[in-house]
């Protein structure tokens, strides 16, 4: 078993000088503060935002949403389009306190516009960051900080290339927010060119199969 531990052993001095090896040559990481009063804004009138990238393939997005909201009817919608179809976007929306209603919408060009989740209590935790995840094999999944509600929905390919926000839907509506920020975060990559990110994998059955060929000979023996 001193064989087993020694592989063990050197896999651990060996890891990190993998480290600067094992990043992704694809991942990008953007972030974003958006500031109170973009959001007292009409959606017919919302500016759509380029992107300094394109984020495709697999990606992540987590909202912090500091926002300090003017009433109780206050929300805050963040809309992401696809770089393809721009009439194709996915959409979370974030209520006021205490309800802190909070709805994912999804719309695409063959099934138009479709709530996917709502929960009109308790939906957003403002202590928490809300985190909207997509792969092409595996769809998008959504949490609200507490949990998962929105689960490997399968929306075709989604390549994240702009932004909207916004929060009334009339233009003498009350203003939604007065102070804070919404920070979010874009981190995407491509999986496919990492090729170091089976090794943990690969030592790992290594080690087993050693193992195992030392356990069988000892035991003949």
């Amino acid at each position: 078993m001193k064989y087993v531990f020694a592989i063990i052993l050197l896999a651990g001095i060996t890891s990190p000088a993998f480290a600067q090896e094992t990043n992704n040559p694809s991942l990008i990481i953007e972030t974003l503060e958006i500031p109170s009063d973009e959001f007292n804004t009409v959606l017919r009138e919302a500016p759509i935002t380029t992107l300094d990238d394109v984020h495709a393939v697999s990606w992540q997005v987590t909202i912090d949403n500091n926002l300090s909201y003017a009433n109780l009817g206050g929300n805050a919608v963040l809309r992401l389009y696809d770089q393809e179809t721009k009439n194709e976007f996915i959409e979370v929306g974030m209520g006021s306190g205490p309800e802190n209603k909070f709805w994912v919408a999804v719309q695409t060009p063959k099934e138009g516009y479709v709530v996917v989740h709502r929960n009109l209590d308790r939906g957003w935790y403002p202590e928490a960051k809300s985190i909207i995840s997509y792969t092409d094999r595996a769809g998008l999944t959504v949490n609200n900080g507490a949990r998962i509600v929105v689960t490997n929905l399968d929306i075709g390919k989604f390549a994240v290339d702009s932004y909207s926000v916004h929060g009334l839907e009339g233009s003498t509506d009350e203003p939604s927010v007065n102070s804070g920020s919404m920070t979010v975060e874009f981190l995407s990559g491509d999986p496919g060119k990492n090729k170091f990110a089976l090794m943990p994998f690969y030592m790992a059955a290594g080690v087993g199969l050693v193992t195992g060929i030392l356990f069988l000979t000892k035991k003949r023996s």
